[in-house]
């Protein structure tokens, strides 16, 4: 009985003993990026890391080798990975915590604004075909949750997943980052990992960690004041106390304006693509109906069918004979809205649109498709409708509060911080819409945050390649000042720092939206610029055009280009287009210009001293036609420091 006792005592202690072995490994926390599915960086020292206990020992194994750290007393740990080949998929243990599926390859950081953030599934009719044939599924994303910080660095984030490139994940990929990480894995046969760090509409300050501010005192100032929460509350209240109680409501939701039963009254005629501000409403911030009956041909109501409204700004819900079919909350999205089956009739159908803006022009963006498609057949959605005003807002007035989002550091706390431990191989930016008008400022911002990310990262050498901002809005036919194309030559003369890419994009744009669709030869762009700047390969010819130099003779100005590949020529074989050229009064005027060799010859005959040259100088230049012979654009520029 004595030797039972003992026995049972002694199985009590050693369970107990591992129980509290087990609580203390259940303890590891890793970071969220570290997680099943990952891609880790080849040829490259791999750091791990996480939290723990103090004092806990952290046994690592991976690829048949074992790797050890202990926790600080501050709870963190690290250990450092030795470069391996790209591979996989392998395993790894960390303590109790099992990691699956992990590929080692190569790490790209995309970020910038919503022209990054754009998924595949907001452009699924372009590139649908794309889509429904990804099968990559060594290409994977990191989608960094949308956060804030005003306060400092944060050390982790607090979700994430890691996805591969198959037909239903695809959609939830940048559109830029998936074809720019499928140029290369088709070239480079090796795993492709994308952390995508992206907001919409952010400045490029927001992104800026506190010590790449230093040279920036009035910005420096703002960080401080944002750190207390007081202020920052202070502020949002007085800013919400500010604006007026909206006593109005929506008539057409309380009326039933889209049932089929309602009787219309009092309804005016309206077109569709257009703004009500254009169409004889003047200054109208609140909800504005339209309605028109179509009549469905028999082969699209007993099909499946889908409807294309275009882009409407700001909101919209689609209703089909009385039922929602769609409904959309921002103005950025094209509608593309799948009817249910059975919902539509042969003959005439009642269509409803409810819009709702609060700023600006309200409705219908022009030259966008707006289509009813079934069956094989379309049916035109332009032309007359009729319209009635549901809702008047009222004017708010004062200054607005504090968006957490566009401030200073408030993206790099959240997004940025949280990865600087991950190894990686390069960065992709694309932003810069949100800093027009402060083009000067640019300029020496986007350098700043190259050299303290590459700091951050430890990787002083890393290619840090971007995007020039393409065209948009109204085109004009005179020679005239332009803030985006001040941006577009700030972000040129980024080009000083080592190891930078610019990928021009002033082809690319559309007039009517900041978010151009053409984004698939954005990425691959950016995929050339990463072969010869990242990779070594010296024989791509990754850019278009670059102005190098100006040489004035008589009354010509003789420009010199890098990146002329092949040679220079005209995209579409007609004349030089949108070059300028002025004399010292900077009065600009169309000049003539000519390709010679690897040069462009400028002048205008009235022009008699001049000094200074143009090309493309816009918000949206109406045709660009300088190329190489690769067929890559060339950079707007001005050869006026």
């Amino acid at each position: 009985m004595l030797l039972l006792k003992r026995y049972l005592l002694s199985l009590t202690c050693a369970l107990l003993l591992l129980a509290c072995m087990q609580q203390a490994g259940a303890q590891v926390k890793l970071p969220a990026i570290l997680r099943d599915s990952m891609v880790l960086q080849r040829n490259a020292s791999i750091k791990l890391w996480g939290w723990a206990s103090a004092g806990e020992k952290i046994t690592v194994r991976f690829n048949n080798k074992t790797y050890r750290a202990a926790t600080g007393s501050n709870g963190r740990w690290m250990l450092t990975l030795p470069p391996m080949k790209a591979g996989g998929p392998y395993t790894m243990n960390i303590n109790h915590i099992t990691l699956k599926d992990i590929l080692i390859g190569d790490v790209w950081v995309c970020a910038g604004q919503s022209n990054m953030v754009h998924q595949m599934k907001l452009h699924s009719i372009r590139y649908g075909n794309d889509i429904a044939t990804a099968n990559y599924p060594q290409i994977r994303q990191f989608w960094v949750p949308n956060i804030t910080n005003l306060q400092g660095p944060q050390e982790d984030l607090p979700s994430g997943y890691w996805k591969a490139a198959t037909p239903e994940d695809v959609l939830n990929f940048s559109v830029v980052a998936y074809y720019f990480a499928k140029s290369l894995h088709e070239r480079y046969k090796v795993p492709i990992g994308i952390i995508n760090a992206s907001w919409g509409g952010i400045p490029i300050e927001s992104m800026m960690s506190e010590d790449a501010l230093k040279d920036f005192p009035e910005i420096l100032s703002t960080v401080q004041k944002n750190k207390d929460t007081a202020y920052v509350n202070g502020v949002n209240r007085r800013a919400a106390a500010a604006v007026p109680p909206q006593r109005s409501h929506d008539r057409g939701l309380a009326e039933n304006w889209f049932s089929p039963s309602y009787v219309p009254k009092n309804w005016r005629s309206i077109n569709i693509p257009g703004y009500w501000e254009d169409q004889g409403i003047r200054d109208l911030d609140g909800v504005v109906w339209y309605r028109r009956e179509i009549n469905v041909p028999a082969t699209i109501a007993n099909a499946p069918a889908k409807v294309f409204l275009g882009r409407i700004v700001d909101a919209d819900i689609l209703y089909i004979n009385g039922k929602p079919v769609g409904t959309t909350t921002y103005m950025y999205p094209q509608r593309r809205y799948q009817i249910p089956d059975g919902l539509l009739k042969p003959g005439k159908n009642l269509f409803i649109i409810r819009v709702a803006n609060n700023w600006g022009k309200g409705g219908f963006v022009p030259d966008k498709p707006y289509q009813l498609i079934g069956g094989g057949d379309t049916v035109d959605l332009r032309g007359e409708w009729h319209y009635k005003v549901g809702q008047v807002n009222i004017p708010v007035r004062g200054g607005g509060g504090i968006a957490a989002h566009n401030q200073p550091t408030a993206l790099y706390n959240s997004m940025i911080a949280p990865l600087i431990n991950y190894s990686i191989k390069g960065f992709t930016w694309y932003q810069g819409e949100s800093n027009i008008g402060r083009a000067a400022e640019y300029a020496q911002l986007q350098p700043a945050m190259i050299a303290d990310w590459r700091q951050k990262w430890n990787a002083p050498n890393a290619p840090f390649l971007f995007v020039q901002l393409p065209g948009s809005g109204d085109m004009t036919y005179l020679p005239a000042e332009s803030a985006q194309a001040a941006l577009r030559e700030a972000q040129r003369s980024t080009l000083a720092v080592p190891n930078t890419g610019m990928a021009v994009a002033i082809d690319l744009g559309e007039w009517n939206d900041v978010h151009p669709g053409r984004k698939k030869e954005i990425g691959e762009r950016l995929a050339l610029l990463a072969q010869r700047i990242g990779y070594g390969d010296t024989s791509i010819v990754s850019s278009g055009p670059l102005y190098r130099s100006a040489v004035i003779e008589d009354n010509k100005i003789t420009l010199s280009f890098t990146n002329v590949g092949s040679g220079l020529t005209t995209i579409d074989g007609e004349e030089l287009s949108e070059f300028a050229i002025a004399g010292a009064d900077k009065k600009f005027v169309w000049a003539k210009a000519r390709i010679e060799g690897d040069k462009v010859i400028v002048w205008n005959d009235e022009i008699t001293n001049p000094k200074y040259v143009r090309y493309a100088w816009a918000d949206f230049p109406v045709n660009p036609n300088l190329y190489n012979k690769e067929g890559l654009p060339a950079s707007p520029f001005q050869t006026d420091k």
